[in-house]
């Protein structure tokens, strides 16, 4: 329990200070934004599959 929390903890604080990075990702080419008068909408497809690949690349390494 303790080396979960100690990771996640890193993890958290990585996040952190990586924060204005991350910040811009929700703008990528190929995420859906459409903006009519009365609603906007925004899709982050691209941003969606990259994060889901980053994550599915970090839980593999803590899988190993």
């Amino acid at each position: 329990m303790a080396k979960w929390l100690i990771t996640l903890g890193i993890i958290l604080i990585l996040a952190g200070i990586s924060w204005p990075w991350i910040s811009r990702l929700g703008h990528l080419p190929g995420d859906i934004y459409i903006q009519k008068k009365g609603y906007t909408l925004f899709f982050p497809v691209t941003t969606s599959i990259l994060l889901s690949l980053l994550l599915s690349l970090i839980l593999w390494i803590f899988r190993k």
